[in-house]
């Protein structure tokens, strides 16, 4: 059975194998002149979105055929090479032609994670004794649709993460006017303040001291996306020591996220063959 619907998956691959190199059948610098064929992108592909799903490391998930050091230097290669993010890009910009960014209200939230591994997104987790987590700050508008993540160790502050998290807005084009950034009490600060009057932005920042649910604001869809996000193995206990590993799942959920919220976005507005009928996609 497969990890996730075809109608996720099929979109997604489609554009992730836009961004592939183009590689040789049989690998031209063996001595010989001869080697074993190589194993298909896609193959590979579906093991990657397993891992991601379960959580389960490389050697649980190879197959014969496709042995989890090949996973490893294909994610590894496919990592360094930023497709992740570039087909997160990708998708935003199918979201936004389809459906349309709702960016008059944006949220920005951050959520710690367990880092069992340690490695460059890790640190001292202070939710969790100590221990090694990874913080994830996630920009969103205001249907809760993934628009920028930042990653970092659990030790790290919301606040210094806010302006490059903020930065992510720049790649979408010409923005309405204002734009409002809705902030929880982690973000009550002089230097948020300061941050946001100097990228022009009005904020609605939640006040310390005073509980939640009277000044709860527009913040809630961020949290949605999170526990969308934490719905992925791989990202609710990170094991992988590389940053660009990290980054690569981080931007694959995020792709995701969106194309499952365009598709049930669409449903309503669009008929083509195949449409679900339900949310429940198949």
């Amino acid at each position: 059975m497969p990890v996730l619907p075809s109608s996720l998956t099929e979109p997604l691959w489609t554009q992730f194998a836009t961004l592939l190199p183009a590689q040789p059948e049989f690998d031209p610098t063996h001595p010989l002149g001869c080697h074993r064929r190589r194993i298909p992108d896609r193959i590979v592909f579906d093991l990657v979105l397993t891992a991601l799903v379960h959580g389960s490391g490389l050697e649980r998930i190879a197959v014969p055929g496709c042995s989890d050091r090949t996973i490893r230097r294909r994610l590894h290669a496919w990592a360094a090479a930023g497709i992740g993010q570039d087909v997160f890009a990708a998708t935003l910009t199918a979201y936004d032609t389809m459906i349309g960014l709702d960016l008059d209200d944006v949220a920005v939230d951050g959520s710690i994670t367990k880092a069992v591994g340690g490695g460059e997104c890790a640190g001292r987790s202070p939710v969790d004794r100590g221990k090694g987590g990874t913080k994830r700050c996630v920009l969103v508008d205001a249907a809760g649709i993934p628009l920028h993540v930042e990653v970092a160790g659990a030790n790290c502050h919301d606040s210094p993460l806010l302006a490059p998290t903020l930065a992510g807005l720049t790649a979408l084009g010409p923005l309405p006017s204002p734009v409002t950034v809705h902030l929880d009490a982690g973000y009550d600060s002089k230097v948020t303040r300061a941050l946001l009057a100097e990228l022009g932005l009005p904020g609605r920042i939640a006040v310390k001291g005073v509980k939640a649910p009277i000044q709860v604001g527009k913040r809630w869809p961020v949290e949605r996306t999170h526990a969308w996000l934490n719905g992925y193995g791989k990202l609710r206990r990170i094991t992988d020591r590389s940053r660009a590993v990290v980054e690569f799942y981080t931007h694959l959920a995020a792709a995701i996220t969106v194309i499952r919220r365009l598709i049930n976005e669409a449903r309503n507005r669009y008929r083509w063959p195949g449409r679900p009928t339900t949310r429940r996609l198949k």
